[in-house]
């Protein structure tokens, strides 16, 4: 699969670290000649010795090595690679990337490179989502440059949501695909307008209180991050997530349906549209603007509502403007998939991706999703996974349909 491919690994300094000693295993099981280059703060939590072991090549740490200069010169390692991974990618690496410093070997190799570069981020979820790493991701992304990851779960630093870097085989799949052996190839959606929406509405009853519903935001946020990845411009409309947006994206942030339906009205004309939002069904029409408050009888308000606007039907019926692609999410608590196939007819959408929402399968607000994927060709359904490759695998799909 990897034969004869050469990958140089640059291992950053972060606790994941010890997970590309893994990744390096598994590229020489494929078939891959890895070269292995070491940052300074890298030598803390792996060591040379270990890395050239299962590299079965030197391991290369300095910038100003004469010897290793008169050998093969840095702007000769940087390009002598069909791809250099960095793995982990740590917020510093990324900050120098994305400045164009060159001031170790790693961010010299990066600079003077000719070859694609992939990236697997793994910080603090603080880190993360700070919008110094946003930026930065931001401005890499229009760089070109690929990231794979990262995940959310636990952390060595006891805390908790996105900043694990990706699992070895996960990277192992972003490389071949990179190399022209994947859904990556040649980033398939670049110059692609692709629409997602994403989260709850919040309805207004008073100014302190809302009708809402237990939508995280994740699957949407990782759909848009699957889109970006394949190079798609991605819109991104989403209500008030608990799940922050993902960086390189255009992120434009909605509390209501109204809102939301005029914020992706805006955003068209688009070539695929992503409706993973869960927008609220009414609102309520007799909204007080100031605190409700109880009156001597203590009965309560008498609460009058409308349905909201269907965005998902709204535009799927769009005439001219209507994207080649409008994919509709159906959440359900009972006969899933007959629910969701009356709703990609009734909503005249290309396809719905339907899941159960039950309490007892912890998907709602969880870190998991399991998906039927149901097209006029019928119903697929998909095993129980993580939401980032429920969404890799949709964006991959996408990719294929709009060719």
């Amino acid at each position: 699969m990897l034969g004869g491919r050469r990958i140089l690994v640059i291992i950053g300094g972060g606790i994941a670290a010890y997970k590309t000693l893994d990744l390096i295993r598994r590229l020489r099981e494929r078939g891959a000649t890895v070269t292995p280059v070491l940052t300074r703060a890298a030598e803390e939590f792996v060591t040379p010795l270990s890395v050239a072991a299962l590299a079965g090549a030197r391991v290369w740490r300095h910038l100003f090595d004469l010897t290793a200069e008169a050998e093969m010169g840095h702007i000769e390692l940087s390009r002598a690679a069909d791809l250099l991974v960095v793995a982990p990618a740590t917020a510093d690496l990324m900050a120098k990337m994305a400045g164009g410093h060159a001031d170790d070997l790693a961010s010299t190799l990066l600079l003077a490179t000719d070859k694609p570069v992939l990236l697997a981020p793994a910080m603090n979820v603080r880190m993360w989502q700070h919008a110094a790493t946003a930026r930065n991701l931001a401005r890499l992304a229009a760089d070109g440059i690929l990231t794979v990851g990262p995940e959310e779960g636990s952390m060595a630093c006891g805390e908790f949501g996105p900043g694990r870097m990706a699992e070895p085989l996960a990277i192992v799949a972003a490389i071949t695909a990179a190399l022209g052996g994947g859904p990556l190839a040649g980033r398939p959606l670049a110059g692609r307008h692709v629409l997602v929406t994403s989260g709850p509405t919040h309805e207004p009853i008073d100014p302190v209180r809302f009708i809402a519903n237990r939508s995280s935001g994740a699957q949407g946020a990782a759909i848009a991050a699957a889109l970006r990845d394949l190079g798609a411009r991605v819109s991104f409309v989403t209500g008030p997530a608990a799940v922050p947006p993902p960086a390189g994206v255009t992120v434009i942030a909605v509390e209501t349906a109204a809102a939301m339906l005029a914020a992706v009205e805006a955003a068209l004309p688009a070539e695929a549209a992503v409706f993973a939002a869960a927008v609220a069904d009414w609102r309520v029409v007799n909204a007080a603007g100031k605190k409700m408050k109880k009156d001597a009888s203590g009965r309560p308000p008498v609460l009058e509502l409308a349905e909201n606007p269907d965005i998902l039907a709204t535009v799927a019926a769009m005439g001219a403007g209507r994207p080649k692609l409008v994919v509709g999410f159906a959440a359900e608590t009972t006969d899933v998939v007959a629910h969701a196939a009356a709703k990609r007819v009734r909503k005249g959408c290309d396809w719905i991706v339907a899941n159960d929402v039950s309490p007892a399968t912890g998907i709602m607000g969880g870190t998991e999703n399991a998906v039927t994927l149901i097209t006029a060709a019928g119903a697929e359904s998909w095993p129980r996974m993580a939401k980032d490759r429920v969404a890799r695998e949709l964006a991959a799909r996408i990719a294929a349909a709009l060719g």
